[in-house]
């Protein structure tokens, strides 16, 4: 089985490549969703974060999303302890979903790829490339935001470019290049070197 990290920048289209990978059979584990399920649920993250935050970062509903964010906002080395806590929880899950997938092929999609180390886990990294702009248009419509809390949030991950060169697919999401073409160019590539 060949796994693939798909990442991208805010407003780039990852899931949208994600979902279209999807239809062509490519079973996708959305890291995003399951960390929050994990953090709500897993009794390994619940202690630890527990442990180091009080028993208030839960209620009887969850996490405390606004405590936590509290915390990690006023501390940066606050939001590496937890990532340390959570991410080799996601990684063990993901680990565990692979073993039960039928597929040839199948990919995680995070926003974090390369920053969590779940890079370490896939045999290829696929980014999904946007201008700049069109990211920030993207992100307006669809977060209902301000254009300033949009940039705030792409300076505060690691630039496009670094992500580009760092992969070993790009699928340009421009509304200029069809994506369904650049998916199955990708599709055979992998498809090929599965073959080997």
């Amino acid at each position: 089985m060949i796994k693939i990290g798909i990442t991208g920048g805010i407003g780039s289209g990852k899931s949208v490549v994600a979902s279209l990978l999807q239809l062509y059979g490519i079973p996708v584990y959305v890291a995003d969703t399951e960390s929050k399920i994990l953090t709500d649920n897993s009794p390994v993250i619940r202690e630890k974060l527990t442990a180091l935050f009080g028993k208030d970062i839960y209620t009887e509903k969850g996490l405390n999303k606004k405590l936590l964010a509290s915390y990690i906002f006023s501390d940066p080395e606050c939001l590496q302890k937890v990532n340390a806590i959570i991410h080799p929880e996601v990684n063990r899950h993901f680990s565990e979903w692979t073993k039960r997938q039928k597929s040839d092929i199948c990919a995680i999609e995070s926003a974090i790829l390369f920053e969590s180390g779940f890079d370490k886990v896939v045999d290829k990294s696929l980014m999904v490339y946007a201008p700049a702009e069109l990211r920030i248009e993207r992100a307006i419509l669809r977060d209902t935001v301000s254009r300033e809390e949009i940039i705030r949030r792409i300076d505060n991950q690691m630039p496009d470019e670094i992500k580009k060169d760092r992969s070993d697919y790009v699928i340009y999401n421009d509304d200029i290049q069809a994506l369904l073409p650049q998916i199955e160019k990708l599709l055979a590539s992998l498809q090929n070197s599965f073959a080997k």
